[in-house]
């Protein structure tokens, strides 16, 4: 069983910045790519970034794109987002996701198949 726990959640004010975590444990790990969701208060969660576990390939909305980086560290599985010039609309619970398929397209959650329990960001103005 896989497991993804995210952490580096919080309050900042906004133009400020955090690097959310996202360490992946289990008997094997070999995800073809991880992912970045968010979800606030009566949205729908939404795609954040993404990028290829093997061959770092990167993906951003434009919402994002410019002030989010999505990075990865092979050695200990893990994945960050480092987000920069946060805005109030960032406000959201973030979540960690890997996915084994390299089918579809990178917002596709349903082919994400495992999940983070989600991780907390508030940005005041």
């Amino acid at each position: 069983q896989v497991q993804l726990v995210e952490s580096g959640g919080g309050l900042v004010q906004a133009g400020g910045s955090l690097r959310l975590s996202c360490a992946a444990s289990g008997r094997t790990w070999s995800p073809y790519a991880m992912g970045w969701f968010r979800q606030a208060p009566g949205q729908e969660r939404e795609f954040v970034a993404g990028i290829s576990w093997s061959s770092g390939i990167r993906a951003l909305p434009d919402s994002v794109k410019g002030r989010f980086t999505i990075s990865k560290d092979n050695s200990i599985n893990t994945v960050y987002l480092q987000m920069n010039s946060l805005k109030p609309e960032d406000t959201a619970v973030y979540y960690c996701a890997a996915r084994r398929s390299r089918a579809g397209t990178w917002s596709q959650e349903a082919l994400y198949d495992y999940w983070g329990q989600g991780t907390q960001v508030t940005v005041s103005s």
